[in-house]
């Protein structure tokens, strides 16, 4: 596996660690090891708070309350990685003395990550990372967070709150005139637009534009000739986010752009929504030079864009969601179950024992860790390495990553990038994304 001469970087999806490493590593770990150390900068997501206690619970998860003690971040470590995305869904589970609590963790260690910050500015900025070839900065972003786990701005008389950096978008759904007069009956039937209606009759608001039809909060119809889903970054944030690029782009020789996102387009869980693609692609444009995806725990297709490259999502590269060691109240009220259940039959309850929910789905469990060189600021080439976590072992051991060099994940990549006219040669278990 050795490297064309240049800057080596390796990035990999979410990694969500609820168990400590065995000191002797486990099978596969110092072949995983020794081909993260191969490359100068190391990149994964942080889908985890690591803090003792230091926040408390929120009222919503990102699905499983994710907290593990501090001393995990030495096992992280262990792996090699050395630049870190802190900006998921997982970010603000215990509130923002968890985003305080693990970014003292982590400060406390030298480790180099962007996302979280004590306010917006702060959670908005480019982390840097010094290596002896090239600096290299790393913006970290999400578009999936409930709306408290938004950073906030300072005011003159007042501190900004602590919490992720927000890439906020709305959704607006295109019907034909048929599913238009529908949607407005129902809409007057149940006058779930009432509020708003008051609002523009006293002149706060203004009027509907002629073929847009709110629906409550849920989401805006428009009167089009098809029917599609059409989803919009939000402009405030987009422009704080791509300005960051501009600067990071003047301080540094390589930016990299992280972002979490799990939304998709309709019900096709591999096809990211609109808003990201028009995202990653601006990002770009603004000078990013890799767009490095993660969030839906599955791999979602490669793009080659203007000399850039997209990971749309490079999915799951540890995952021990299953063995977290803490849940609280609201987990077990959530679920109808015993304020005493512990953690273990509270996720056989959710899983149905192992009959339904991630542990059965086979695209959770199998991934990609993405190589690439750069020289003089432009990428000559990427690589692909599967790895797969370990589907049927049991849940105590399950969720580590193993090289696999499977073709059939290599085969299944190809066919999820083929729409972006990307081709991905496959040589020895290794994938190769061809640039031209």
């Amino acid at each position: 596996m050795k490297r064309k001469e240049g800057l080596g970087c390796i990035a990999t999806g979410d990694l969500f660690i609820t168990r400590r490493l065995p000191r002797e590593g486990y099978p596969g770990f110092e072949e995983i090891q020794t081909l993260i150390g191969k490359h100068e900068v190391r990149f994964s997501n942080l889908e985890m708070t690591f803090h003792n206690k230091e926040g408390y619970p929120a009222a919503v998860s990102g699905g499983t309350w994710a907290m593990t003690e501090p001393e995990a971040l030495d096992d992280v470590q262990r792996f090699g990685f050395n630049l870190f995305n802190t900006a998921n869904n997982h970010s603000c589970d215990y509130g923002t003395g968890g985003v305080l609590g693990t970014m003292a963790h982590l400060k406390e260690r030298r480790m180099v990550f962007a996302g979280t910050g004590g306010n917006l500015a702060e959670a908005s900025k480019a982390c840097y990372l010094e290596t002896g070839k090239a600096r290299v900065a790393l913006i970290g972003v999400s578009a999936t967070f409930h709306e408290s786990a938004r950073a906030g701005g300072q005011s003159q008389e007042l501190w900004g709150r602590p919490g992720l950096n927000p890439l906020r978008f709305s959704t607006r759904y295109h019907v034909d005139r048929e599913h238009y007069e529908m949607a407005r009956r129902l809409a007057e039937l149940t006058r779930i637009n009432a509020s708003k209606e008051y609002s523009i009759q006293c002149g706060y608001s203004n009027p509907f534009p002629e073929g847009v039809l709110p629906f409550g909060e849920g989401g805006t119809f428009v009167l089009d000739e098809k029917n599609w889903v059409e989803s919009i970054p939000d402009e405030k944030d987009m422009k704080r986010i791509l300005e960051e690029i501009g600067e990071a782009r003047r301080q540094a020789d390589v930016v990299l752009v992280s972002v979490h996102s799990h939304e998709y387009d309709g019900d096709r869980r591999t096809a990211p929504a609109m808003f990201l693609e028009k995202f990653s692609r601006e990002c770009i444009d603004a000078g990013a030079h890799v767009v490095l995806g993660h969030g839906p725990h599955e791999l979602r297709g490669i793009e080659v864009y203007r000399g850039g490259v997209i990971f749309y999502s490079l999915g799951n590269f540890l995952f021990e969601t299953e063995t977290v060691s803490l849940q609280p109240d609201d987990a077990c009220r959530n679920r109808g179950l015993p304020l005493d259940t512990p953690v273990g039959a509270y996720m056989d309850e959710r899983s149905k024992n192992g009959t339904m929910g991630f542990c059965v789905q086979e695209n959770i469990w199998r991934s990609v860790m993405a190589g690439w060189t750069m020289e003089e600021g432009h990428i000559k080439e990427v690589r692909l390495y599967p790895i797969e976590l370990g589907m049927k072992m049991p849940r105590s051991r399950r969720g580590v990553p193993r090289l696999s060099r499977d073709e059939d994940t290599l085969q299944y990549l190809q066919s999820l990038s083929a729409g972006y006219g990307t081709r991905i040669r496959i040589l020895d278990g290794t994938g190769y994304v061809d640039l031209e």
